[in-house]
């Protein structure tokens, strides 16, 4: 493992995810509000630490909220998203700010798209580190991960092999 990514993970006190990598939740708002979509009341925001290391990824999962990914250090990182309603997958690359190139600081998922995030390759930066905010707030009953063997997994395996790995 990275140093700085394993002195990350020790001064922020991140624990395993059950999607790959390392997390903490930061903030849960004490605010209820009632999804239009008829789910139970959530706290209005949620954020969370997120740190993957290079190498590693975070499987296919959606989550029924949207979801705002933050760049805070380390490696870019592309963050893979799947509308399988539409069948189109798209990846925008979260880094530091940069004006000249596509690489973006921050990128909202919307909610029920599923995502997926890897680090990209980068000399002495073998991690990624990332803040996640989620609103109305997250909520383990909102998240689900794609089942390998599901009709989810078949077809990307068959259209969008390369990101097969991701499962």
């Amino acid at each position: 493992m990275d140093s700085r990514a394993l002195e990350v993970i020790n001064a922020l006190k991140l624990q395993p995810h059950p999607e790959g990598g390392w997390f903490r939740e930061l903030f849960r708002s004490a605010a209820a509000v009632q999804p239009a979509d008829g789910r139970p009341s959530r706290s209005a925001l949620t954020t969370i630490y997120f740190l993957l290391e290079y190498g590693r990824n975070s499987r296919w999962h959606r989550v029924l909220s949207d979801e705002a990914w933050v760049h805070l250090e380390g490696a870019p990182l592309d963050l893979w998203e799947w509308d399988d309603a539409k069948n189109i997958a798209t990846c925008t690359a979260l880094g530091p700010m940069n004006f000249q190139s596509d690489i973006k600081a921050q990128h909202v998922v919307p909610a029920g798209i599923w995502q997926a995030a890897r680090p990209q390759q980068v000399p002495d930066q073998g991690y990624t580190l990332v803040s996640c905010s989620v609103g109305p707030g997250f909520d383990f009953a909102d998240f689900s991960m794609m089942q390998r063997s599901g009709p989810e997994a078949s077809r990307i395996h068959r259209d969008w092999p390369e990101l097969a790995n991701l499962i």
